[in-house]
């Protein structure tokens, strides 16, 4: 066999070896939202997280639940990077935001960030506040429920939010 022979196959090697870490190197919101993090987070113990993460017909997504023991608090994060015939993340915002009316602007985070606040009739057990962040071609939701103060929820999320941009 010729070097020549030889350096063909040694760059189809590396070339699917590049190709494997690429796809394994993608965002697991489970490894990058830890348990530990969400009991920090949630400022309780949590059960088991569920979290999943793997390709759909319109992108990549990872997600994960979060849910305290006594079942007064929560943490959802998703995170999607949608194929090229997906809808796009900034469309993906505007039509959360013409589905349940005017979110606020949030600043210091990602390209385009929005939040939206409900509140139950039982009280701030259903109290949730959602996220919504739009970095690049990256769409991601923190959901956090069973906190009262708005502002404490929103600075969470946030530093959620963050920590999984910086993954990206």
């Amino acid at each position: 066999m010729s070097i020549l022979g030889f350096s063909g196959v040694l760059v189809l090697t590396v070339s699917l070896t590049s190709t494997l870490l690429a796809a394994d190197s993608r965002p697991d919101i489970l490894q990058i939202i830890t348990k530990n993090d969400a009991t920090t987070i949630l400022g309780e113990a949590i059960k088991e997280p569920s979290g999943r993460s793997g390709e759909g017909a319109d992108g990549y997504y990872s997600k994960c639940n979060y849910y305290t023991v006594r079942r007064a608090k929560s943490l959802v994060v998703r995170l999607q990077l949608p194929a090229p015939n997906a809808i796009p993340p900034q469309a993906e915002l505007d039509l959360i935001g013409a589905a349940n009316g005017a979110m606020e602007k949030v600043t210091g985070i990602g390209d385009v960030a929005q939040m939206l606040v409900t509140a139950g009739d039982s009280g701030f057990a259903s109290r949730v506040l959602m996220l919504y962040v739009v970095k690049g071609n990256a769409f991601l939701t923190i959901g956090l429920g069973g906190f009262a103060d708005d502002a404490i929820a929103l600075e969470k999320a946030k530093t959620i939010a963050q920590k999984v941009i910086e993954r990206l």
